[in-house]
């Protein structure tokens, strides 16, 4: 017996794989092949019996190996020479028919070129026949080919752009620099994603893990900015100030402008903008004034916000026009990453109020406001719109619990509210 050492398996493979990416017409579904030790051994018995004819059965699933045999004379062929002349049979291949020209031979092309034959063993030996020393070569397919149906053969390959009709277990494309066509294989990343230099990807989560120093979704975007009075937030490289601290870098120290609140809810001072911008744009307004987009944890604050929102609508007077809806910002965002929304302090919502049917663009619209249409309850919209917002500052100092304001209505009728810490009315004046 021959033995093949692992270099040589390795070398079968490659040229059967090169051979299966040239084929013409192109194949749209050929399968990568791999070396397979079980089909080496049943290759390495076909071969000892130093017999050409088709294998007596090995076991339950040998119907579904596929043989190449070839006998020679020792020493003028190599493994490489007989398997190139088994695809040159392809010339004799009639693809739009199926079939070989007459008084052709190609079933060991077709069985070499079988679009799901995906595993190959192969094995070598010497054979005296008539006093002469020959050589067999064998290799073994699995699944096999060269099926036929009421008399015809299947064709081995479907044609058309390469890779462009694998399975879904086998979507990747293997492609080499010596192959014309892809090959349809399981994909190494089925993420179909690189996190570059400065992260590592995670294949069971699709999520690039980033290093120190980096964030952004591929690990792409250095991080240099310094945080004072603040926690850093790895996935914007952002700053997000303590309370009272506004800036870049949250070193700057900011008064509260309790006295201009629009809306206090048990200490807490919800100033509405009467300028629009993105998602983002609007974070950092509100943090340059020490605060955050607003949060809003329970239906008290939800309601109290709808009802404030509610009837500006009605009279508000906005120094900007440039707004391109009625809605308004909250901190909330869905974060891809993370699977979830999350407020902008890194919190998971214990409450939400999302409208009918929402969110409904998770991953496009990653940014939630407070839709007019629906009442002010949520919706997800795309970041870069841009809305009015509201602002959020934290408790007042004691004795500023209370607050009124007036809000104008259409007509002379006005009324105004008052806004304990715990309970909103709303009286004639």
């Amino acid at each position: 017996l021959l033995g093949l050492r692992v270099k040589e398996h390795s070398q079968i493979v490659a040229q059967h794989n090169r051979l299966r990416s040239r084929v013409k017409p192109m194949a749209a579904n050929m399968q990568k092949m791999e070396w397979d030790e079980k089909l080496a051994l049943l290759a390495k018995e076909r071969a000892e019996s130093c017999h050409t004819d088709p294998s007596p059965q090995h076991s339950s699933t040998s119907s579904h190996i596929g043989w190449n045999t070839h006998l020679s004379v020792h020493g003028v062929a190599s493994f490489s020479d007989i398997i190139d002349s088994w695809f040159e049979e392809g010339k004799d291949f009639l693809y739009l028919s199926g079939q070989c020209r007459e008084n052709a031979s190609c079933q060991h092309y077709t069985q070499l070129v079988w679009a799901t034959s995906s595993h190959v063993g192969c094995a070598s030996q010497l054979c005296l026949r008539e006093g002469d020393l020959r050589e067999i070569f064998v290799c073994a397919y699995y699944p096999g080919g060269n099926w036929e149906v009421n008399g015809r053969l299947v064709i081995p390959y479907k044609s058309g752009l390469c890779c462009s009709l694998c399975t879904s277990s086998m979507s990747g494309c293997f492609r080499l620099w010596d192959h014309v066509g892809g090959l349809c294989e399981i994909p190494r990343n089925p993420c179909r994603m690189t996190c570059g230099q400065h992260g590592r990807l995670n294949i069971s989560s699709c999520k690039c893990m980033c290093d120190t120093g980096f964030t952004g979704r591929f690990c792409q975007v250095r991080c240099s900015i310094q945080c004072v009075h603040s926690r850093f937030k790895e996935e914007e490289c952002s700053c997000l100030c303590d309370v009272g601290y506004g800036g870049a870098e949250c070193a700057e120290k900011v008064a509260f402008p309790f006295h201009s609140c629009d809306v206090m809810i048990d200490g807490d001072c919800f100033m509405v903008s009467s300028e629009a911008d993105t998602y983002y744009g609007a974070k950092s307004h509100c943090q340059e004034r020490g605060g955050i987009l607003a949060q809003i944890h329970n239906q008290k604050v939800q309601d109290i916000l709808a009802f404030y929102l509610g009837q500006l609508e009605t009279s508000n007077e906005v120094t900007s026009v440039d707004f391109e809806t009625r809605n308004f910002w909250i901190g909330l965002t869905y974060k891809p990453l993370k699977d979830s929304f999350r407020w902008d302090t890194g919190e998971i919502p214990t409450f939400s109020s999302f409208a009918f049917g929402q969110p409904d663009n998770q991953g496009f619209g990653n940014c939630v406001e407070l839709q007019a249409s629906s009442a002010f309850n949520w919706n997800d919209q795309r970041c870069k719109t841009r809305n009015r917002y509201v602002c959020q500052h934290g408790k007042a100092p004691s004795g500023r619990g209370w607050m009124k304001m007036w809000v104008r209505r259409k007509g002379d009728f006005s009324f105004c509210t008052t806004l304990p810490p715990s309970v909103i009315r709303v009286q004639s004046c």
